[in-house]
């Protein structure tokens, strides 16, 4: 890490002073840096905040003044730019970048927060993942249930304002659906002042949940007295806001006051008459709550290990900025409307089918696209410069490319559907820009490009045409007097000795540092720096050249920039249609990137075939799930999945810790969703039903870290599950009653299956090992057992299947088959595990010992029925066992050698049994039959 910068503040008193006064208004979420021209500070808490997070230590806090002092820190830009970016995503913070106007007075130049980057975008470089959309709400909760909602949100980087209204339930679960679907990074609401709202406490409990930036706004700010005027002067259309719908939605234009005056819209007069107005429908996206986000594990988490660990990870081969922010926002919005969906499908279909098409399309198409929606945001604010000017240029030159490729589809069954979503817009698009292109090469001198120069051609004007000759003169005396150097330091100027035009000494020389002694001790040779790779020097002659040159190239500069401003104002007209190139481009690099995951996964993905809402069934053959699969080291197991109306609605699944319970639900969430953005998926067959939402009740991992209980945070997830979910919903529970009693926990994991099965009817998974919760078969022929196989053998690897209890046999080891199969698993393992683990062998023996001495204590009447029943002492029953084990091993011999089929395998085992009179005679057979 460079150096920090020295502390250096002239008028120390002064500063504080002023400093002090500037942070009695400053809101505790803001962190304020001041720019001193080639590096920043920070003071007070900000500066302690700094030193943690950015330098890991506050051993570099410097404290200005005495008693008590102010702690201050300084940051070179890179370490500023640095601390920015951890600020803004990772601890959702505002900024604010002060500049000096004078002694003492400092005044706010940048302003930033995780939903508006618009000043900083620059400091933050490179693209950000995905659009941060910033959202405003007002709820108005006069009734008892029903609360209605108003939202306005916007991306501060594209002109639109999206606006929605929505009754919603006491748990808010459609705010929370929208929060996700939109990807908001930051939501502004209402500040309570004293009184502390539960509404609006609800509401902050949810945008902190799903990862969002709260930032309180005076209640003052959401009132829509001026909202009509203020939209007829930002919005394109003709006449005034009051004719359009959208301003009928109260609550809606109270959101929208308070988001316009956030983001200080009215203060640029480039946004007038530039905005567009939509409304947004919640319906046409499937809803997801935060915990199917965390569930099926969509975005990138603090501790993914390697960039497959989550689904958009896994799907993006995206190879343009707007592909990926795209994918990112598909993911969170799967459709609902089945054409929209099997059009992407079709789409996806063409490019898995047509591998030179795909690999022309990455390789050597997209990845040269740039970030088409930063460019036109840049001419839009007027920030554009001639290298954007030849930019977008290159962009324009290079899709006859894309559409000459499409042309040379031969395939007849998908051309219509590449042509219409993408061939026939292209050429629109092309013809569009020629004017552009026309342009640029008429004016801009493209030969410069090699020299990374970005200039008007000379020809275009006379003044340029005489500077350039002087130019092009003195570039030629520059060669002379390289060459010359060469000959007398009898260096070779192709490998060793350099012209160069360095970005802060001009035109100079440069030798390698092997040579540098060449020059040593010759006063005709000034040396100006060393560095890695050589040293830079120059010669009397060579510096006088270099000064004229720089005053020519300004002469230059300053001539052509009237032009220059000319071209990047004709160029800024075709913002519209770079912006739509964008989103077709965008869509384009999506589909491909999952017809590439498609083709490339371990074993291929197959394009499911979806029923229209509401009716069919989910049956998926041999389902993976897509994200375990591509693990190092993982021998992914398939499993199939069948949720059909009347027969299998409500999955119980029971079985070991460790055995793949969990993984078998979420790849069935997984699956859905990956159906209903339009890609293929992990099995070889599958059908599935439309989903209207995925919620999700898994792990409470972080609810500790905000003052929630495990047991508390699973049931707000359980109710939101109860009051959200449909009969056309996806219900994934991951256990349910732990952190409360075992007759509680039992208690309501009953009566919360019940209610799902008889009042929702939903199809629904539940993971659980209250084993008990399996006679819900008997009075609902909709619910289904499964279970996950273990495998148990004694310590010397003599094998029995099955979960039973082999009293001979204290040491057991259990393998782990992660084979979902129909019936009752009546066992956990969990003392297993704890072995898998090196637990201590006091602490498992102890376990087992106290295991057995509660079943004793809590199973004593069941077993003496059982008993009883069985007729079986405990002589009995380890004879017995010993004869079946016999009876097993002459059995896998005998597949073994013989190579028996499945079927054979089974035929073979009836005859081994039922062939040994004295096993089937025995009264521990007997008791197993009675069981």
């Amino acid at each position: 890490m460079a150096s920090r910068p020295e502390l250096k503040v002239d008028d120390e008193v002064g500063f504080i002073k002023t400093f002090n006064q500037l942070e009695s208004g400053k809101a505790t979420d803001t962190v304020r840096v001041f720019d001193r021209g080639d590096w920043l500070s920070a003071h007070g808490d900000d500066a302690v905040l700094i030193a943690r997070t950015q330098y890991k230590t506050t051993s570099v806090l410097k404290t200005l003044g005495r008693n008590p002092g102010l702690p201050s820190v300084t940051m070179t830009i890179t370490a500023f730019r640095s601390f920015l970016r951890e600020a803004i995503f990772k601890l959702g913070k505002r900024m604010e970048i002060l500049q000096s106007s004078g002694r003492n007075q400092w005044k706010v130049a940048k302003q930033a927060s995780p939903g508006n980057l618009q000043d900083i975008e620059d400091d933050l470089g490179g693209h950000v993942e995905s659009a941060p959309i910033i959202l405003a709400v007002k709820v108005s909760a006069k009734a008892t249930e029903a609360r209605n909602v108003g939202v306005c949100f916007a991306d501060a980087s594209v002109r639109e304002l999206g606006v929605s209204e929505f009754v919603d339930n006491d748990i808010y679960s459609n705010f929370e659906s929208l929060l996700i679907q939109l990807g908001v990074k930051e939501c502004l609401l209402q500040s309570d002042g004293a009184k502390k709202d539960p509404e609006l406490s609800k509401l902050r409990a949810i945008a902190d949940n799903c990862g969002c930036a709260v930032s309180e706004r005076a209640a003052s700010d959401f009132g829509s007295r001026d909202i009509e005027q203020d939209l007829t002067r930002l919005l394109r259309s003709e006449g005034t806001a009051a004719t359009l719908p959208q301003t009928d939605l109260k609550l809606a234009m109270n959101s929208a006051a308070a988001l316009i005056k956030y983001l200080g819209v009215m203060s640029d007069p480039t946004n007038f008459g530039e905005f567009r107005l939509y409304q947004h429908d919640l319906s046409q996206y499937m809803k997801l709550d935060s915990s199917a986000l965390k569930a099926l594990n969509l975005m990138p988490g603090p501790k993914d290990g390697s960039k497959t660990m989550n689904l958009y990870g896994l799907l993006n081969h995206c190879k343009t900025p707007v592909g990926s922010r795209l994918l990112a926002q598909w993911l969170k919005q799967p459709l609902m409307n089945l054409e929209e969906i099997e059009k992407r499908q079709q789409l996806v279909e063409a490019f898995v089918n047509d591998t030179e098409l795909r690999q022309t399309l990455q390789e050597e198409h997209l990845r040269s696209i740039p970030d088409l929606y930063r460019l036109a945001k840049k001419f839009q604010r007027k920030k554009a410069n001639l290298e954007d000017v030849v930019r977008a240029y290159q962009v324009a030159i290079r899709i006859p490319d894309f559409i000459g490729t499409f042309e040379g589809v031969m395939d007849e069954q998908h051309k219509d559907a590449l042509d219409t979503e993408y061939t026939n817009k292209l050429r629109a698009f092309s013809d569009s820009l020629q004017k552009l292109q026309e342009m640029v090469e008429t004016t801009v001198d493209l030969d410069a490009l090699d020299n990374h120069e970005f200039i008007i051609k000379s020809e275009f004007d006379d003044g340029l045409r005489i500077i350039r000759k002087k130019l092009d003169t003195l570039r030629y005396n520059l060669e002379k007097e390289h060459q010359r150097a060469g000959d007398d330091l009898n260096q070779d100027t192709e490998k060793k000795l350099f012209l160069e035009n360095h970005r802060v000494h001009g035109w100079c020389l440069r030798l390698t540092r092997n040579e540098a002694s060449a020059i040593r001790n010759k006063k005709q040779y000034q040396e100006i720096s060393t560095q890695k790779n050589g040293v830079y020097f120059t010669t009397k002659a060579m510096t006088e050249m270099r000064r004229e040159f720089d005053q020519l190239s300004d002469n230059y500069n300053r001539t052509q920039s009237g032009l220059v401003t000319e071209v990047v104002n004709v160029a800024a007209s075709y913002c519209p249609v770079i912006e739509k190139l964008a989103g077709v481009l965008a869509h384009l690099d999506v589909i491909v990137s999952f017809a590439h995951v498609s083709v490339h996964a371990p074993t291929a993905y197959v394009r499911p075939k979806l029923h229209p809402r509401g009716t069919g069934n989910t049956v998926l053959t041999e389902a993976r799930h897509p994200c375990m699969e591509m693990q190092d080291d993982v021998s992914f197991i398939t499993n199939d999945v069948s949720l059909v109306r009347g027969e299998s609605e409500f999955l119980i699944i029971t079985g070991p810790n460790m055995g793949g319970k969990s993984t078998y639900i979420r790849q069935i969430g997984v699956i859905a969703l990956m159906a209903q953005i339009g890609c293929f998926v992990p099995c070889t067959e599958a059908e599935l039903t439309l989903f209207d939402c995925i919620l999700a009740r898994v792990g409470a991992s972080d609810s500790q870290l905000k003052g929630v209980s495990t047991f508390m945070a699973e049931m707000l997830e359980t109710a939101n599950i109860l009051k959200t979910a449909t009969r056309e919903s996806l219900v994934i529970v991951d256990e349910l009653g732990r952190g409360t009693s075992t007759y509680d926990g039992f208690g309501l994991a009953w009566a919360i299956s019940e209610h799902i099965v008889k009042e929702i009817g939903a199809f629904a998974m539940f993971a659980t090992h209250f084993h008990e919760l399996t006679a819900l078969t008997e009075s609902y022929p909709q619910v289904r057992n499964l279970h996950v196989v273990a495998h148990i053998g004694d310590a010397d690897g003599d094998a029995a299947m099955g979960g039973g209890d082999d009293a001979a046999s204290r040491r057991r080891e259990v393998t782990l088959l992660y084979k979902v199969v129909p019936g009752i698993s009546d066992q956990s393992f969990g003392i297993h595990v704890a072995e898998l683990v090196r637990f201590p062998t006091k602490v498992v023996s102890m376990a087992k010992r106290k295991a057995d001495e509660l079943e004793d204590f809590s199973g004593s009447k069941d077993a003496a029925s059982k008993d009883a029943s069985a007729g079986a002492s405990k002589e009995d029953v380890e004879a017995g066992s010993a004869m079946l084990k016999a009876v097993l091993q002459q059995w896998k011999e005998e597949v073994e050698r013989d190579g028996l089929g499945k079927e054979a395998q089974v035929a073979r085992m009836r005859e081994l049994v039922q062939g040994n009179a004295e096993l089937m005679a025995s009264p521990f057979m007997k008791g197993v039959e009675a069981l």
